[in-house]
Formats: C-alpha cells, structure tokens, sequence
C-alpha cells in the first residue's frame, strides 16, 4: 500500500498542477482582458470593448458584448471545471498526506491536539471559513468593500496564527492554502455560474438580463485572482522549510500572502495604481528574509571537532529510521527513503552535510516532527562537525 501510496501523490499531483495551470491561466487572462480592452474603433451594436492580439503567427479579434433578449448565441464556452478539478485534485492530496499519513499533520514540540482533533479542525474550517467569508461579502457591508476587506483579512490572520499553534508549520500552511482554494471553488460554482446561469436564463427567455448579477460575480473572480499567488505560495512551501519551520512562520505566511496579492496587482491591475503595489511587495519580502534566517551558531572556539564516529551514532539512531534504502520507520518503509536521501555510508554523510546542516540544525526540521527525538546537544554535536569540514576521522 506504501508503494501505491506514492504513486497516487504523484498522479494527484501532477493532476493538480495541470488544472491548476488551467484554472489560473483562463482565470488571469480574463481579469487582464477586462482592463485592456477599449472602446471599438468603430462602434456597434452591443459591443463595449475590443482588443486585437498576435499570438502563434495570427492576428485575433476579442469583443465585449452587452447581449440582450433573443441574442444568446448557439455556442457558448465556459470555463468551470479547471477549479473544481484543482480543488479535487488538492483535498485528495490533503487527505492523502495529512490525514491518513502519520508523518506531516502533527508536531510534538508544538501541537496540543490529538490526530482526530486535528483532523476535524481541518475539515471544519474549510466549511465554516467558505461560510463567514460568503456571509461577509453577502451582507451590507460589501458595499463598503475597504472594511469588509479589512474584515476579512484579519479573520485569515486569526485563523493563520492558530493553525499554526495547533498543527506543525507544514501542515498549517496547506491548511491556509486549503482554506484559500475552497473559497476560490466555492466562489466559482456557487456563485458566479449561478449567476452566469441565470443571465442566460434571461436571454433565452426573451427577457432583459440582470447585469447586476455580472457585476456581483466579477467581484468574486476579482477576489480569486487576489488569492492565487498566495496559494501557488503555498503548494511549493513544504520544499522551504525556512519559512514554515520559523518561530515566525504565521507572520512569514500573512506577509507571503501580502506580496503576492501585491504581486497580482502590479501584473494585472489597473496601469494607473499597479506600479505602488511594488512597494508593499518588496516591503513584505524584505520582512521574510529577516524573519527566516536561522540564527546565529554559538560560538564555540574551544571546541574540537567531533569525531565522526560520535556524528555517525547520532545519525544512526535519529536519521537512518527514515533516510536509508531500507527505511524502518512505518511511514516510509518498503518505499525510497524522503527525497531521495540516504545516510547509508560515511561517504553519503559527508556528500550531505550541508543539507543536515539546514534542516537538523539550523531550521531543525529533521526529523521530521522530531518523532526520533534528536537533542539540542546532539543537534549542537552535528552543527560543530558540519563547521569542522565534516571530516570522516
């Protein structure tokens, strides 16, 4: 089952990447079309805006049209199932990973709650998230969209900080990402294809469609592009464990979220105002490679250098359970050790140093949750042989 176990994390997420290619692709062009098309040269009935491009060696016309009753066209394409494929595709994986794996979901040093807690927590919080974010933007007060913005945002800070109180730092980001990605989804089909749906409806019907509701589901695929960066973020963050192994990672996390956003902004905002989101993005990424820099080792300058044979009992007992071509640890047994990395040989130990250097002694990310249960001492031990040279005597 192990076997097969990695053979669905990689089709599902390869799956996930290709929709989500899709998804973000049609969901940045037509947000981008929006602020680039201008009046047509030469008006016409129903047509708003227009846009020539070049593109593959052809020349293509793109118009805006206002249709009205009787209008609706024999062919109409839309673009839905690119989000509900990525979001499939993304809490399978969720659930793969962090909830029926043994490894990822919880740390010791850190979480207070048991594996069913954790996991209720998870799910909870993707429906209750969807339902105050839609419940927000569904009151009153969206018509003053700077305070229900504001609104929003701290209630994503809030639940960012107690994911990450709860839940170990890897985990706690893909949960955000999830939270993120189910309001994206959620907003694409309970929202603004209704929406589509019923304007449709209208034309077909020979009755004037609500354009209003155009207007209200724009918003909503407004708010999407404003979250994709910020996820795309995510998906990549457990290969950088700077970030979310950090003290610091809930801030880390909020300021990545604040560049990209930012970064949605200078791509495809207004020409007008996209140049100052340059700023707060700069200003953010500025913040995280403060707040990530492992700190500073102590010194030791009357320290020798460990003997290898101290190094290689260390690794031993905390390393080789899972990084060895014959893994005993249950989570990763009959399966390549994690990336590929094996402490078998001296030689291997060596050729590796810098990356237990990184991750066992200055994130201190390894082992993983820390369930050999490496000490300070021994992380100190490992960290003075790296500084040595990591010789092999």
């Amino acid at each position: 089952m192990t076997h097969l176990g990695e053979w669905a994390n990689l089709l599902l997420r390869w799956i996930h990447l290709i929709a989500g290619i899709g998804w973000i692709g049609s969901s940045f062009y037509f947000i981008w079309l929006d602020r680039a098309l201008s009046a047509p040269v030469r008006p016409r009935p129903g047509v708003e805006g227009e846009l020539w491009m070049v593109h593959s060696g052809g020349f293509y016309q793109v118009e805006k049209r206002r249709i009205g009753p009787g209008d609706l066209p024999a062919v109409l394409h839309w673009f839905k199932w690119e989000a509900l494929l990525t979001w499939i595709s993304g809490i399978a994986l969720l659930v793969l990973i962090y909830y029926l794996g043994d490894a990822y979901l919880l740390d010791p040093s850190v979480s207070r709650i048991g594996r069913g807690t954790a996991t209720a927590l998870g799910v909870g919080l993707l429906v209750i998230g969807w339902i105050v974010y839609d419940t927000l933007w569904r009151s009153r007060l969206a018509d003053h969209p700077g305070v229900t913005t504001a609104i929003s945002l701290v209630l994503l800070a809030a639940a960012t900080i107690a994911l990450c109180r709860l839940l170990s730092g890897r985990a706690a980001y893909m949960h955000v990402g999830a939270l993120l990605g189910t309001v994206m989804v959620a907003n694409v089909w309970m929202r603004i294809l209704p929406a589509q749906r019923e304007m449709i409806a209208a034309t077909a019907a020979g009755r004037q469609p609500d354009f209003t509701l155009g207007e209200r589901a724009k918003r909503r695929s407004v708010h999407n592009s404003y979250m994709t960066l910020p996820v795309l973020f995510i998906m990549l963050s457990n290969h950088y464990p700077a970030t979310y192994a950090s003290p610091f990672n809930w801030l880390i996390l909020l300021l990545l979220i604040v560049a990209g956003a930012a970064a949605r902004h200078l791509m495809i905002g207004n020409a007008r105002t996209a140049l100052w989101a340059a700023a707060p993005a700069a200003v953010a990424l500025g913040a995280v490679v403060v707040l990530s820099a492992p700190p500073p080792p102590r010194a030791r300058p009357d320290a020798l250098a460990p003997r290898f044979a101290d190094v290689r009992a260390v690794i031993d007992r905390r390393c080789l359970p899972c990084h060895s071509a014959y893994p005993t640890d249950s989570a990763f047994g009959r399966t390549p050790p994690p990336a590929g990395v094996a402490f078998d040989t001296p030689e291997a130990v060596q050729r590796l140093a810098d990356r237990i250097r990184v991750r066992a002694v200055e994130t201190q990310t390894m082992p993983l949750a820390n369930k050999t249960g490496m000490t300070p001492e021994e992380r100190e031990l490992l960290g003075r042989w790296v500084s040595a040279g990591a010789p092999l005597r």
